[in-house]
């Protein structure tokens, strides 16, 4: 008989809603994708290098224009340097990426520091490599890191520790005071770090986003991953990348080869001709997805539903405690069938979920699709 190496493990929450909210005709703020266009110069670029017959394999490590094109962003944006050809990969989403970058590191036995609530696939990546995953919860108001409880968690068997930010499901930003404490401890425990930072250009409110690419420590001990889907509004061309100092890089390479070998050809295509000719499209987007965060919730200002606002990322928490005690996926699954808007129980995100009653909700979507879901939820 088979034995599962993931028995506790189904469908993920994000499927599970978006099928329930299909098939109840409910306005689907589950799972994070936009509902409205990528620029149209992308779309175009990708239609027309498909035609032109880029569509073979491209270099494992990917197409040479894109990772330079990479390159140079990180550069004028983060003032970061780095070798294209031997400090990032291009994979097939940010999930891939942080896959190979935990199955190159860590091996049987190997603790893993995860940090609650967390993204549903770290804590398999690390089991699938034989390592033990070591949750440490967040501030279950702020969802902030306390540092001082994060290193008390290492022992000599801790090998890595995954970081998030902006954060999902929670919206919160690291602070630079954050990353500098973090980058102490990398130096002071010889660290290695998953950085998941696909929600870097979503960041309000006029705060900065701070990557771990850009102190020294962590520089030397990260794999620091990124997202084109998020950045710009693909998600369904499974794009991302990963920068790693080169021995980090040569382990995650060998992992990649076997797992997907390259990213699809013509979308890397699209990006690097996308990113030569508007390289600071990502610098509009905290804009953008602010006005929509805004909107959201000033409309729900009439209900009982109480928030704070993202720090970033495309989700907001709304707390229904003053409406329900029931558990959140119970109501989440409730409020799909009557009330008609889609969200993500937050206790999913937990090895141990603490007393919360929170959803969340994502806001990449169209203005009238977040006025007349608030206008639903103002009505319970």
């Amino acid at each position: 008989m088979l034995e599962s190496k993931l028995p506790a493990v189904g469908t993920t929450i994000f499927s599970r809603m978006s099928a329930l909210a299909s098939e109840c005709g409910a306005l689907n703020l589950s799972q994070g994708f936009p509902d409205f266009p990528a620029p149209e110069r992308l779309r175009q670029a990708l239609a027309r290098q498909a035609l032109e017959g880029h569509n073979q394999y491209a270099p494992m490590a990917g197409l040479p224009a894109l990772r330079e094109a990479i390159a140079d962003q990180l550069a004028h944006h983060r003032g970061v340097v780095c070798d294209a050809d031997t400090e990032i990969t291009v994979l097939p989403g940010a999930t891939e990426a942080i896959y190979c970058a935990i199955t190159a590191c860590v091996s049987a036995g190997d603790e893993v520091i995860l940090l609650d609530p967390s993204y549903d696939s770290y804590r398999p990546a690390v089991l699938l490599a034989g390592g033990v995953p070591v949750h440490v919860p967040l501030d279950p108001v702020t969802f902030m890191p306390n540092w001082a409880r994060i290193e008390a968690a290492i022992s000599r068997r801790t090998r890595m520790l995954v970081i998030n930010s902006p954060h999902n499901p929670t919206g919160a930003a690291l602070a630079r005071e954050d990353l500098e404490t973090l980058n102490t401890l990398v130096a002071r425990h010889g660290l290695l770090v998953v950085s998941d930072e696909v929600y870097e250009y979503l960041i309000y409110d006029g705060r900065t986003h701070h990557s771990a690419l850009q102190f020294d420590a962590l520089r030397a001990a990260t794999f620091a991953v990124f997202s084109f889907g998020k950045t710009y509004g693909v998600t369904g061309w499974k794009t991302g990348y990963c920068v790693a100092p080169p021995a980090l890089t040569a382990e995650l390479r060998k992992i990649h080869q076997y797992v997907c070998f390259v990213a699809v050809t013509p979308v890397q295509q699209a990006l690097a001709e996308f990113m030569r000719a508007e390289p600071d499209y990502p610098l509009t987007l905290a804009a953008r997805y602010q006005h929509k965060r805004d909107l959201f919730n000033r409309a729900l200002a009439g209900s009982a539903l109480r928030l704070t606002p993202s720090a970033g990322s495309y989700f907001q928490l709304l707390d229904y405690a003053p409406l329900s005690d029931s558990a959140d996926v119970q109501l989440c699954e409730a409020w799909t069938r009557e009330v008609g808007v889609a969200s993500i129980p937050v206790s999913v995100f937990y090895q141990q979920p603490p007393v919360q009653r929170l959803l969340r909700f994502c806001f990449a979507k169209q203005d009238a699709v977040l006025q007349q879901a608030a206008e639903r939820l103002c009505r319970i």
